[in-house]
């Protein structure tokens, strides 16, 4: 590989919906850094069988009703 041209490779914690936090390998920020998810594997409708909600945290889900609320959806 060359060198200089690969992002660094690092530990992370991220930080789960129900507050448990894992460490992870990732490019994102910085060694040591914690990145807190909105959605992940345990709060998702693709891995929980779509019986949970997703929470509407910038208003688009309400937005995109309001839009096409005539078309029955």
């Amino acid at each position: 590989m060359k060198s200089g041209i690969h992002p660094n490779y690092h530990i992370i914690d991220v930080k789960m919906v129900d507050g448990t936090v894992v460490q992870m390998k990732s490019t994102w920020g910085k060694e040591g850094e914690q990145l807190s998810l909105d959605i992940d594997p345990s709060v998702h409708p693709a891995w929980t069988g779509g019986g949970t909600r997703l929470l509407d945290t910038g208003g688009r889900v309400s937005k995109f009703k309001n839009k096409y609320a005539g078309l029955g959806f």
